[in-house]
């Protein structure tokens, strides 16, 4: 099998944790560990099945850590995992650079960021 060959590391980056949701799954995993539902709330317009898929792929990734709980019903959580915890200085600047983008084409942040604990300063 061919080795696969990266034009620059970004990319590889990005392929771990590019896309729409991703990181926003981890910035909410830095506050602690979530459940599927928790996040489902967190994250109003992600379907089930996106939400699913990307947890999957972040935990192939070795990048979050899914505990199950042999309980009735059965528990499931979401946690970063060292590696994962490697990615905050760059999730805040994500954040930070988005917040300054929104008050550049907007002028202001408070109408247009939702009120979370991710946005509070």
């Amino acid at each position: 099998m061919k080795q696969k060959k990266y034009n620059i590391s970004v990319e590889a980056t990005l392929e771990v944790i590019g896309g729409k949701w991703k990181c926003v799954i981890l910035c909410h995993l830095t506050h602690g560990k979530k459940r599927t539902n928790e996040l489902r709330r967190l994250m109003p317009n992600i379907s089930q099945k996106m939400l699913t898929a990307q947890l999957r792929e972040l935990e192939e990734d070795g990048v979050i850590i899914r505990t199950l709980y042999h309980e009735l019903p059965p528990r499931v959580e979401y946690e970063l995992s060292d590696y994962g915890r490697s990615l905050e200085g760059i999730l805040n600047l994500l954040c930070d650079w988005g917040e300054q983008h929104i008050i550049r084409v907007h002028g202001s942040k408070e109408e247009y960021l939702e009120d979370n604990i991710l946005n509070q300063d």
